[in-house]
């Protein structure tokens, strides 16, 4: 079955009477990719479904103002984003910490998470994701986990393409040194 394209979705939600399954095709078509880029964020399950179900309202509420000046998914990217930073930034506020506090929580908060069934390989690059600033954590995850091109990840951070590019190497850079690192940190 060939996926819906988002033309077809929008047409449908700006009619009242088709609007709910537009909305429920639109979930089935995002919820999941949009789902695993906050999970990477925030990486706890709970407050990761919190977020998404926040994103999805937003969606829900601001869809008929799409204007079309970007694609669908990438409008849905930047709102997960930005909440998804929102909620780290208050997290910071809320436990009055740095963001290397707040990202070693998270890393303790990742072992300990019935959720994760990573092998270590695995959580060795989570806690390496989790040293980078929060930029270069965020373009690394676009770019490496979602294979988003860089004129994607462009038109969500409003960042141009050959920062993205240098941000990323120099992310790429920090997490070999830190898994190929002779202590074993697991």
């Amino acid at each position: 079955m060939k996926p819906i394209e988002d033309s077809h979705i929008l047409e449908m939600f700006a009619v009242e009477k088709t609007r709910n399954e537009a909305f429920n095709l639109l979930l089935k078509k995002y919820q999941q990719k949009i789902y695993w880029h906050i999970r990477r964020m925030v990486l706890n399950h709970d407050d990761c479904d919190d977020l998404l179900q926040e994103v999805f309202v937003k969606v829900w509420k601001n869809l008929d103002k799409f204007r079309n000046d970007s694609q669908l998914y990438t409008w849905i990217y930047r709102i997960a984003t930005n909440e998804s930073i929102t909620f780290l930034n208050k997290q910071k506020l809320k436990n009055n910490t740095s963001l290397d506090d707040v990202s070693s929580e998270l890393a303790e908060n990742l072992v300990a998470s019935s959720y994760f069934n990573g092998d270590k390989l695995e959580l060795k690059l989570q806690k390496a994701i989790l040293t980078l600033p929060e930029k270069q954590r965020l373009i690394f995850n676009m770019k490496y986990f979602d294979d988003l091109k860089y004129e994607e990840i462009s038109q969500i951070l409003g960042t141009s393409v050959g920062a993205l590019k240098a941000s990323f190497h120099i992310a790429a850079k920090k997490i070999e040194a830190f898994i190929t690192n002779d202590e074993i940190d697991y």
